[in-house]
């Protein structure tokens, strides 16, 4: 099975760029520690376009189980349908990443924000410093 850990770093300033970390695990070895720069997005947005960055990198590992730890509530209530805004262009960014995520297949995404022990384990995985 493999384990991605994703955070992402959004600019509240309009010009700034966007920062994306993930750590990729197959069970305790570490596979891939990757942080990508990106180009200014609204906040609100950050979460989906890094899942959708990060579907694109993890094309090599599509045929195995793969579950997505990530500290962020409106990408994984978003990602589930179970998000209840008007923001438009967060509803239609929404069903991009929804059906990217389903058509990727074997993959669950599983947010650690409502666990005291599941975010401290996430927060020094991802170390946000590397």
């Amino acid at each position: 099975m493999i384990t991605v850990y994703l955070a992402e770093i959004p600019a509240f300033i309009e010009g700034e760029d966007i920062v994306i970390q993930y750590c990729v695990y197959e069970g305790s070895k570490l596979l891939s520690k990757k942080k990508v720069v990106m180009n200014y997005v609204r906040p609100v947005l950050v979460g989906q376009v890094s899942m959708q960055r990060l579907l694109k990198e993890l094309k090599s590992y599509k045929g195995q189980e793969i579950v997505v730890l990530v500290h962020d509530t409106i990408l994984f209530e978003s990602i589930r349908g179970t998000l209840k805004t008007k923001h438009t262009d967060l509803l239609q960014l929404a069903k991009l990443t929804q059906k990217a995520v389903a058509a990727f297949g074997n993959i669950s995404i599983e947010n650690v924000s409502t666990n005291a022990l599941n975010l401290k384990k996430w927060a020094d995985t991802i170390d946000m410093n590397f």
